[in-house]
């Protein structure tokens, strides 16, 4: 169908050191020296020659690069990657490019190749500063060589993010608390707090099947979130996102692209595009089509996703909305009631209540769409 221009890209490299224990993302863990990488990465250069040929990359604002763990691949794969993209892009230091990477994997060369051939962000998956938590986790790295990795890439990169898991059994508050400090003190710009969360057919889930491990307890992971935002704004970072935390003009403008309705190109297996015109959104994955949305339902997904972020929605933006959403203020004004949302500044803004009970707030804003 005839389409809004794509403004973010989305590359995926499926290739870890070891398959996490939690991970239900797709990837593999192989031998780096394996000829499956090279043939990966050469399809993958193929696929972005040909969105470019076809004018899909002439307006892209937002690079990621993620996986699996796009370190892994090494320094020579990916500086011919990341060439590839420069030549067949507009992939100047406006664009933001942000690259996924994993302790393990990060060394000088690769710092140095990436940030000199376009990548202005890098996001570090840490998890943990605890080696104890690492090792429930099944991370590949330790707590030592997480600060170091860090250490190294801020000599480079101004603008270096890190993930932090909460909620897993055994992780004290004290623990938690100690690594968001140990974030803090080593100086990055951006940090991520995911609750461990169970995903079918993983390790984890058939752990907890056979009780060889406690499901994770929501009013842990309420707590965890909590004092992640007490220690985090007191550090001056500012939340702008369910889930992350970023210094003043460190946002990632990538996620934020994902969460107000922008239209996405997903270039490897299993990569998502999100196509879109003023009357139709279409996602697809791998040739198949898993959401294809009206007009009506399309504003409703807007203002839902919308709420995923601290600034949530004006009122204004709510009112436009009832030529397609007639029930739109009522709606807004329950979850008010219910403490999922607040009026605040000429806005709707999320609660911490209604982040905790996302699918209520997210489901009731969905279902105003006929």
């Amino acid at each position: 169908m005839p389409h809004d221009p794509y403004r973010a890209l989305y590359l995926h490299i499926p290739f870890c050191v070891k398959k996490c224990s939690y991970c239900d993302f797709t990837s593999w863990a192989v031998d780096a020296a394996s000829p499956q990488i090279d043939e990966y990465i050469e399809d993958l250069i193929c696929q972005i020659r040909r969105a470019s040929k076809a004018g899909e990359l002439a307006q892209i604002e937002t690079v990621y690069l993620g996986g699996g763990t796009p370190s892994y691949v090494g320094s020579q794969r990916l500086s011919s990657l990341l060439y590839a993209l420069s030549m067949f892009m507009r992939l100047e230091p406006d664009v933001e490019c942000s690259m996924e990477a994993n302790p393990e994997s990060i060394n000088e060369r690769l710092i140095k190749d990436i940030w000199a051939l376009g990548v202005n962000r890098l996001s570090v998956g840490v998890q943990s500063f605890d080696d104890a938590v690492l090792k429930t986790l099944g991370r590949a790295h330790d707590a030592e060589t997480a600060r170091n990795a860090i250490r190294l890439a801020l000599e480079r990169f101004e603008n270096v993010s890190l993930d932090l898991m909460c909620g897993i059994p055994g992780q004290s508050n004290e623990s938690f608390e100690e690594s968001l400090r140990t974030a803090i003190e080593l100086g990055v710009t951006h940090i991520s707090i995911y609750p461990l969360t169970i995903e079918g057919n993983t390790p984890f889930h058939y752990a907890v099947i056979s009780r060889q491990m406690e499901e994770p307890d929501d009013d842990c992971e309420a707590e965890h979130m909590a004092l992640a935002q007490k220690v985090l704004t007191e550090a001056g970072y500012e939340r702008y996102e369910v889930a992350s935390y970023a210094k003043p003009g460190y946002e990632c403008k990538h996620n934020i692209a994902y969460w107000t309705g922008v239209p996405y190109l997903g270039i490897g297996r299993s990569a998502a595009t999100m196509t879109q015109n003023s009357q139709r959104r279409m996602r697809k994955q791998d040739n198949y089509i898993s959401d294809d949305l009206n007009s009506a339902q399309m504003r409703a997904e807007d203002l839902m996703m919308s709420m995923r972020m601290t600034r949530g929605v004006s009122v204004e933006q709510v009112e436009q909305s009832l030529l397609l959403l007639p029930g739109a203020i009522d709606t807004f004004e329950d979850l008010c009631q219910l403490g999922l949302c607040k009026k605040e500044e000429g806005r709707y803004k999320p609660t911490e209540m209604g982040w905790l009970c996302g699918n209520e707030l997210y489901g009731r804003i969905f279902d105003m769409a006929p």
